[in-house]
């Protein structure tokens, strides 16, 4: 059997994470091992704060339109807002209501309105 040379493979597999690593300070742009380890760390960051940014985003919407809700001068709760929204059948979601309550403040009046809500 032939020998298999396997020093390009090793090459390109290096040059590739090291290219991953460029702009960060010190060993772990150059060297091999602590930029493989700086980018295990960085690649388990950026999944983490990937599911954070939702829960905040998720969070700002609900401000928002609870900020809505008060400054149209509604009665009703943002909990029942969304209760009602929900069982009228309404695909508006979050996102898209708070958008609708930021940019066009008449058009949530309306929406909120259309809602039959019990006092």
């Amino acid at each position: 059997m032939s020998r298999i040379k396997r020093g390009t493979i090793a090459h390109k597999r290096r040059k590739y994470l090291l290219a991953r690593a460029k702009g960060y300070l010190g060993r772990a742009k150059t060297n091999f091992r602590a930029a493989k380890e700086r980018l295990l760390h960085a690649e388990k960051n950026a999944y983490k704060s990937r599911k954070l940014r939702k829960r905040e985003l998720r969070r700002l919407w609900i401000a928002r339109i609870n900020g809505a809700l008060d400054q149209i001068g509604s009665t009703i709760s943002y909990s029942r807002f969304m209760d009602q929204l929900k069982k009228a059948g309404n695909r508006l979601n979050r996102k898209s209501l708070s958008e609708i309550a930021i940019r066009d403040i008449e058009s949530f009046r309306k929406i909120v309105e259309s809602l039959s809500v019990p006092k």
